[in-house]
């Protein structure tokens, strides 16, 4: 691991300078800090603000920015202008990240950043990953990856740099809560985002709302990591949950005894699950 560190320094050395697609997640935040450590005002951090982005993940990821002393920009990004976006397909997170980077590549070009990176891993390879296509048509890097280091490691490096972000549960796009093929509203990502807000402010951690049409109205069925669905099973929680998920707008809420797993709407369309699958 040691040696995959430095690697990475050695590689975030040789750009001179960069700019670092930030999202406020492990991998993207323990990117910024060491990139913002090896060449400093050299280095730009850019974060895309869009329906799809809670704000508590915004505010969040701009306030270990000022914690840990290193700029960020925030592009308001317009794919929810893309008709081909709104129709979620299953490369959903192309077109995305096709947008992100169509933002930054003259952003870098303007400001003189010669080389624009993202976090993917190398724990990453192998998996469902619509980004990285886009990623490669704008020769965006992806240094972790070089590097080899993979989530757990990174998980280890953030804690010793004492970043906040190490033992983060894995986060999406606010998208990734709705069934391929079901459109992307804001109206439903609000939804999903107040749903999520809730369960973590009743405190627990693994959360996913994923947000069902049904013929009467929305249906939101509720995710949680398997060791915390116990604690669900309190009346006065189920209770709670329901009134509160009533109140956001959901005709019905149920609890998926499966518990958490990220991209479990992948398996619906036959995409192989993975601990570190894009869509959720």
């Amino acid at each position: 691991m040691r040696e995959k560190f430095d690697n990475l320094k050695e590689i975030l050395r040789g750009y001179g300078s960069c700019i670092v697609a930030y999202s406020g997640g492990v991998d993207s935040v323990f990117l910024a800090v060491v990139a913002h450590q090896i060449l400093g005002k050299k280095c730009l951090a850019a974060i895309a603000d869009s329906a799809s982005l809670p704000r508590r993940e915004l505010e969040e990821a701009l306030d270990i920015a000022e914690t840990f002393g290193f700029p960020v920009k925030v592009l308001k990004t317009q794919e929810f202008k893309n008709a081909q976006y709104l129709e979620n397909p299953t490369n959903r997170c192309y077109f995305c990240k096709y947008e992100l980077f169509s933002e930054l590549v003259p952003l870098a070009m303007k400001e003189g950043y010669a080389v624009i990176v993202y976090g993917e891993n190398a724990t990453d390879l192998g998996d469902h990953r619509p980004g990285a296509k886009a990623a490669s048509e704008f020769s965006i890097r992806a240094p972790l990856k070089e590097a080899g280091l993979t989530k757990s490691e990174i998980r280890l490096l953030s804690a010793e740099l004492g970043l906040p972000t190490a033992d983060k549960a894995q986060m999406a796009c606010l998208s990734s809560r709705i069934p391929y093929g079901e459109p992307v509203t804001p109206i439903k990502l609000q939804m999903v985002e107040a749903g999520e807000n809730l369960l973590r402010d009743l405190g627990f951690f693994n959360v996913r709302v994923r947000h069902h049409e049904i013929t009467l109205g929305h249906l939101a069925r509720i995710e949680l990591g398997c060791d915390e669905i116990s604690a669900m099973m309190n009346n006065d929680r189920f209770q709670e949950v329901e009134t509160g998920f009533k109140k956001i707008g959901y005709l019905y809420s149920t609890l998926d005894l499966a518990g958490y797993r990220r991209g479990s709407l992948n398996q619906a369309v036959g995409i192989k699950p993975s601990s570190q699958t894009e869509g959720g």
